[in-house]
C-alpha cells in the first residue's frame, strides 16, 4: 500500500534522501523544509507525489499548520519522520545561552510540537510510525558536543515514554541512531561556540579520535529507512551505519560494571529495609 510521508529538515542530508526514496517506490511526501525552492527538482519529477511546505519547525503554529495541510492534502499519514536538526560544536564552558536555547528549539521542542500535531491524526487512524532522527550522541557523548548531546538525550528520553504511551493505539515509533555520515551535519550548517583557548587540546584529541571512523553515504540511508516502516515489528532503536556498534557496546558494558562496582554505596544511600 502506498504510504504517505511527513518529513521534516528535506532541503538535504537525510531528509533529501528519505524524500527521494520513499517517492522513488512511489509513496507520497509531505516535505518540509525552510526554503521550499530546495525542492523544486523533486517537484519536477514527481509533480502531485510530493507536497512542498514552507516550515520552520521551531515556530509551534506553523508546525500545526503544516501537519493540518499535510493531512487535508494527502487523507491520511503514515510516516512522519522528525529530521530537521543541526550539530552545535564547542566545550560546556563555551556555550552561549543563545546558542543551547536555540539548539534544543529545532532538534528537540521542533520533533515535539511535530509529535503532539501529529498523534490526533494516527490515534483515530489506529496507525502509524513515528521516526526520530537521533544519533550515536543520543546514547553516548564526546567532547566538545554537550549542547547538541543535550538536545538529543532529551529527544531519546521523551521518545522512549512516547512508544511506551502509543503502542495500545497502533503507533509505532523508532529512534535511528546514525554514526558518521557525509552530510552537513558538522558543516555549514553546524553553529560553534566562540573557542577558548584552554580547550584547544581536548579539541585536537576528539579531531585525531575520529580521524579514521568510518563515514556513512546518505544516499544508502533512503532505502535502509524503508526496510524499517516496512517491517512489521520494527526496531525502538536503530544504528544507521557501523561505528555505533563499535563504540556502544564498550560504553554500555563500562556503565553496567561502574553501577555494580558501587552497588554497596547504592545501597547505603537507600538506608536499611524492614
Amino acid at each position: 500500500m502506498t504510504k504517505i510521508w511527513f518529513i521534516t529538515g528535506s532541503s538535504r542530508g537525510f531528509g533529501r534522501n528519505f524524500v527521494k526514496a520513499a517517492l522513488s517506490r512511489g509513496d507520497k511526501v509531505a516535505a518540509t523544509a525552510r526554503n521550499t525552492e530546495t525542492l523544486a527538482d523533486l517537484v519536477t519529477a514527481h509533480g502531485d507525489a510530493v507536497l512542498p511546505i514552507a516550515l520552520d519547525v521551531t515556530d509551534k503554529r506553523a508546525v500545526l499548520a503544516a501537519v493540518e495541510r499535510a493531512h487535508q492534502h494527502f487523507g491520511r499519514l503514515d510516516v512522519v519522520v522528525n529530521n530537521a536538526g543541526y550539530g552545535l560544536f564547542g566545550t560546556v564552558e563555551e556555550l552561549s545561552e543563545e546558542q543551547i536555547r536555540a539548539q534544543f528549539e529545532t532538534n528537540f521542542f521542533g520533533a515535539l510540537w511535530v509529535t503532539q500535531a501529529v498523534l490526533p491524526i494516527l490515534r483515530p487512524q489506529g496507525s502509524g510510525h513515528i521516526v526520530q532522527i537521533s544519533t550515536i550522541g543520543g546514547v553516548t557523548a564526546f567532547p566538545n558536543l554537550g549542547g547538541y548531546h543535550a538536545s538529543k538525550w532529551a529527544l531519546e528520553g521523551l521518545t522512549d515514554s512516547l512508544a511506551q504511551e502509543v503502542a495500545g493505539f497502533g503507533i509505532k515509533v523508532t529512534l535511528v541512531e546514525p554514526g558518521g555520515f557525509a552530510t552537513d551535519w558538522a558543516g555549514s550548517s553546524a553553529v560553534h561556540t566562540q573557542p577558548l583557548p584552554a580547550y584547544d587540546g581536548v579539541r585536537a584529541a576528539m579531531a585525531a579520535a575520529f580521524s579514521g571512523a568510518a563515514v556513512g553515504d546518505p544516499t544508502a540511508a533512503g532505502p535502509a529507512l524503508l526496510k524499517i516502516v516496512d517491517a512489521e515489528n520494527p526496531p525502538q532503536r536503530v544504528f544507521f551505519g557501523t561505528f555505533p556498534l563499535q563504540v556502544i557496546p564498550h560504553v554500555y558494558a563500562e556503565r553496567l560494571k561502574t553501577w555494580n562496582d558501587w552497588a554497596d554505596v547504592s545501597a547505603l544511600a537507600e538506608g536499611p529495609q524492614a
